[in-house]
């Protein structure tokens, strides 16, 4: 009788081992699968940027003077040869009507002359040295005239004024902006792009553009330009975007710019966890099998599959390095998160 409960109590053992084997086999080789989604997918390259005017014209005084009259500010609009401020002139326009005194009697002098030599009174050394008299009074007329002119600020196009420098009464440095306008050309945005997808850029594509300022609005834009030399500091390159529509942007503003590289309406999309350098694990016939892809754009919860990959095709949602290629497994329909429904 002992003999006997003994091997039962051996039995009872054996079988919850074996159960308890089965157990963790059972859960071990249970996976969670889905299906592929389909859906927009976007690749782009992400770049903050400035709005500015892609033509900005500084205004300038040619020698140092004192700022005496502003006729527009900041926001007008001006037309070519508009005078926009001036600088204090008194002394040069003295040296002006001083030289236009010597210039009449100049001129004068040339025009006595001129006759005299008809008649043979003077020689032509003296008809000659009154012309070059004469030349040299306009001469220094026009310098002192030009000279008076540079201290008038004019418009040298028509534009919008966009900053001013400088008030009525303050020394200005010559060379040294008081007004800076733009003109010719509609607005842009300089970003800067990081060297490591710089040579992904190509003008012409297209950019989607965002502003804090209009949060929720999309602008439409195209790289016009990259520059040929880079920042070895920031290790960056800037890229030149232009607007393709009117937009209310203002000259400043900060913008976040996605470069697309690649656009699909219809894209095969799968949970970035099912993804392990770009190999991904199907169940087919209820074996795994260990599957390249190739990848593309992607979001914070799913992953464009450009190649390899089927829509009838059952995917493991979460990549298992542990799951060997030909193994046995039970599958369960694992669900899609509601967030991953816009990519």
């Amino acid at each position: 009788m002992r003999f006997t409960k003994k091997w039962v109590l051996v039995t009872l053992i054996g079988v919850a081992v074996l159960a308890y084997f089965a157990a963790s086999t059972f859960r071990a080789n249970s996976v969670a699968v889905i299906s592929p989604q389909t859906g927009p997918a976007v690749e782009a390259i992400y770049a903050t940027g400035t709005v500015e005017a892609s033509v900005m014209l500084p205004i300038a005084p040619r020698s140092a003077a004192r700022l005496m009259q502003l006729n527009v500010d900041e926001g007008s609009t001006v037309t070519k040869d508009q005078v926009m401020g001036q600088l204090e002139d008194t002394d040069i326009e003295k040296t002006v009507q001083e030289l236009q005194a010597r210039e009449v009697l100049a001129k004068r002098e040339y025009n006595r002359r001129a006759v005299l030599i008809k008649t043979g009174a003077i020689s032509k050394g003296a008809y000659d040295q009154a012309r070059a008299e004469w030349d040299a009074s306009k001469a220094a007329l026009a310098r002192a005239e030009a000279q008076q002119n540079f201290l008038r600020l004019i418009a040298p196009e028509n534009g919008l004024v966009i900053k001013r420098d400088g008030e009525v009464g303050q020394l200005i440095p010559a060379n040294q902006p008081v007004f800076w306008i733009s003109c010719c050309a509609p607005l842009r945005i300089t970003a800067d792009v990081d060297e490591e997808n710089i040579t992904d850029v190509k003008p012409g594509q297209k950019v989607l553009i965002h502003s804090d300022a209009f949060a929720g609005k999309v602008f439409n834009g195209t790289v016009q330009a990259i520059t040929p030399k880079g920042d070895p500091i920031a290790r960056s390159y800037r890229v030149r975007i232009g607007f393709t529509e009117e937009v209310p942007l203002m000259i400043g503003m900060t913008a976040e710019t996605n470069i697309v590289l690649h656009e699909s309406k219809d894209a095969l999309l799968v949970p970035l966890s099912a993804v392990k350098n770009n190999s991904l694990l199907l169940v087919r016939d209820g074996k795994i099998v260990k599957q390249k892809v190739t990848v593309g754009a992607r979001d914070k919860t799913r992953l464009e599959i450009r190649e390899g990959l089927t829509k009838a095709d059952v995917v493991v949602k979460s990549y298992d390095s542990n799951l060997i290629e030909g193994a046995s497994v039970r599958t369960h329909q694992a669900k899609i998160e509601k967030e991953q429904e816009n990519p």
